[in-house]
């Protein structure tokens, strides 16, 4: 066993040295993407991806590519061997990619949890992959089609409040600052746990109760149907009014919780809710 963990360490060490110098393949930047936001983005502007996270959704560009990431580890050996122009992922992988800075692969950390993340993170992606124009291209396209949205959001009346059920036990939630409390927002409604100074978070059966919303939004994997009967959820007025609203899908369900260049299904998704209330 001894020897099988030297070798093992050895292999390692050559791969990371011969990562180290790897050339770059002039107009080809080869990139890992180790959140499923950014590997979408990447996708988006027509960047050079070579291998994505787990949870990446099994679309077009991704089908076939190597998974080398999840929210608690990242294979290291596996990117090494890629020979990565460079790793995108976000601030709390820092301590999974040091590996790969220590030999010189160059890794760029950036925030995926707020709506102005999602232009900006593009914008970066961009220039990463030599891609600035599309990159362009492609923000001016979404930014024009959110304004449209939110001219169909006038529908809304009186801003109601929308709970975001991410979990039930402990109750999970969406905060101020969060990409999903700006939906609500642009929805025409407003963030029921705006007093989460968090874009995500615990949140207390008393304050759930205290803020009463006039909705609750969740996609299917939180299984809110399955606590609707007990407390806190039923003695909620968006519950006894059946104002729950639950995803009817995955690529909805993505869009509506994650920062990345389909937000907009999200949020006519959202408009037509919050009309119907």
């Amino acid at each position: 066993m001894a020897i099988r963990r030297t070798l093992r360490a050895l292999s390692l060490i050559l791969m990371l040295a011969l990562a180290a110098v790897a050339p770059a393949r002039a107009g080809d930047v080869r990139i890992v993407a180790l959140v499923p936001s950014l590997a979408e983005d990447a996708f988006a502007i027509g960047a050079h991806v070579v291998a994505v996270s787990n949870f990446t959704d099994d679309i077009a560009g991704a089908r076939g590519l190597p998974r080398v990431a999840d929210f608690q580890s990242v294979d290291v050996e596996r990117i090494v061997a890629l020979h990565p122009d460079v790793v995108v992922g976000i601030p709390s992988q820092a301590r999974f990619v040091a590996p790969l800075r220590r030999v010189g692969i160059r890794v760029v950390l950036v925030a995926d949890d707020g709506y102005d993340d999602i232009f900006r993170d593009i914008r970066m992606l961009g220039t990463l992959a030599h891609h600035e124009r599309r990159a362009a291209e492609l923000v001016r396209s979404l930014q024009a089609q959110t304004a449209a949205l939110v001219a169909r959001a006038h529908a809304v009346h009186g801003h109601p409040s929308v709970f975001v059920a991410l979990g039930t036990g402990p109750v999970w939630t969406a905060g101020a600052g969060s990409y999903v409390a700006h939906l609500i927002e642009l929805a025409g409604g407003r963030d029921a746990a705006s007093d989460l100074h968090a874009p995500w978070g615990a949140y207390s059966d008393e304050a759930l109760l205290r803020a009463q919303p006039d909705a609750i939004v969740s996609g299917p994997g939180t299984r809110l149907a399955d606590v609707v009967g007990t407390e806190p959820w039923r003695s909620l007025r968006a519950v006894r009014e059946g104002h729950v609203f639950t995803t009817p899908n995955a690529r909805i369900e993505d869009a509506l919780f994650r920062p990345g260049p389909n937000y907009n299904e999200g949020l006519r998704w959202l408009i037509a809710r919050l009309s119907s209330l």
